[in-house]
């Protein structure tokens, strides 16, 4: 069997790559490169013209063939491997006649535990979000931002000791809310200073969080360990990383209890699956990190099914146009993600079933780029009062 081709489409908020073989197997993987889509649908282009006549089988050496080329490296490029290896996993899958979970080490679950996203721009919409995945069965929530997801264009204006105090209370609120059964996830947006975010997880000790997600901005490794060895709460961390080596420098360090690798800017499920061998040797646990579509969705579930070491999963909600929206707060109008693609999973009492399909399990919709006209991400950063940057 030889690659004929590779195709990029772009759609929504999303890019993908089809790969097409001489045996009529086709196979879907997306790049999780998120503002930087158009670049990484650039270096799709680039692999297309390297994988032609490869065989799709040998995952691991055009794994390494693409990232070693020239050692050059980052979010666009990483995306790209991403998708080309999620598309060959699916092949691969469809050419054996079993989800992809059967070739990478077999079922190690029969359900994957998953958290939903609470998004709101007030105290009231987090609280009223939350107690809605709790109705709808979900044992955790996450993605809660206790500093609120307010829009972009207003300035921050809160001091220290007011963004703390508030952030406090609102955590207070949610916990009160959904009782002591609920795992709550807090994501802090990489807002806080070393110093600072020490200061806020002492307040939140006693509301139980199962993890503080980017407390600090994640480029020093040496910074986020010190935060790590001041808190008892454990930290997570590792949605920006690309690859194994940062990952091992992470680990470590001791800088994070849960590691959150992003299957589709991490290397693919085959960038993902090390990742989390090397987790498994420092006794930590995965929290897969996935703010895409329904196709990222499909291959982190037959990774999530193989991995001993998965504490739990993250769930765009796929009833929402883009994550995008659902993070801003609109409504999902007539278009959904889970119109995207020709099967999804659904979430019952917190779980998702794992996948039985061939390959990955979903492929995008005919002509899905019609559908869902490709809108690129706006370079937007948030502002403090007096003009500096606020990280949101």
């Amino acid at each position: 069997m030889k690659i004929t081709d590779l195709k990029v489409i772009k759609a929504n908020r999303f890019v993908y790559c089809n790969i097409f073989t001489d045996e009529g197997i086709t196979g879907i993987g997306e790049s999780g490169a998120w503002g930087f889509l158009t670049a990484s649908a650039e270096a799709l282009m680039m692999f297309r013209e390297t994988i032609i006549g490869m065989d799709p089988l040998n995952i691991e050496h055009i794994w390494q063939y693409l990232y070693r080329f020239s050692h050059f490296r980052g979010a666009a490029i990483m995306g790209a491997l991403s998708a080309v290896d999620i598309a060959l996993w699916d092949i691969k899958g469809k050419y054996f006649n079993v989800p992809v979970w059967k070739l990478i080490g077999g079922k190690c679950r029969d359900k994957i535990r998953v958290y939903g996203h609470v998004s709101g721009r007030t105290e009231e919409e987090l609280v009223e979000h939350s107690l809605e995945l709790k109705e709808q069965g979900y044992t955790a929530i996450g993605h809660i931002n206790p500093f609120l997801d307010e829009s972009m264009a207003v300035p921050f204006s809160d001091g220290n000791s007011q963004m703390l105090y508030k952030g406090e209370r609102r955590v207070a609120r949610i916990r009160e809310a959904v009782g002591e059964d609920l795992d709550i996830c807090l994501e802090l947006h990489r807002r806080l200073e070393p110093g600072l975010a020490v200061q806020f997880a002492s307040k939140l000790e006693k509301y139980n969080p199962m993890f503080i997600e980017d407390p600090i901005r994640p480029d020093n490794f040496d910074a986020m360990a010190l935060v790590a060895s001041k808190t008892r709460i454990p930290i997570a961390t590792g949605e920006r990383l690309h690859t194994i080596f940062e990952f091992q420098m992470l680990l470590e360090r001791n800088a994070c209890s849960y590691v959150r690798a992003s299957i589709c800017l991490c290397g693919g499920i085959t960038g993902a699956i090390k990742i989390a061998n090397i987790a498994e040797a420092h006794h930590i646990s995965v929290v897969p990190h996935n703010p895409l579509s329904p196709v990222a969705m499909a291959a982190e579930l037959q990774f999530c099914t193989a991995i001993e070491n998965l504490a739990i999963a993250e769930v765009p909600n796929i009833n929402a146009r883009s994550t995008q929206d659902q993070f801003m707060g609109k409504n999902s109008g007539g278009l959904r993600m889970r119109d995207m693609v020709t099967s999804v999973y659904e979430v019952v009492n917190g779980y998702i079933e794992i996948p039985t399909a061939a390959g990955i399990g979903t492929d995008l919709i005919a002509e899905v780029e019609k559908v869902f006209p490709f809108k690129s991400h706006m370079i937007t950063t948030r502002l403090k009062t007096d003009g500096s940057i606020c990280d949101q």
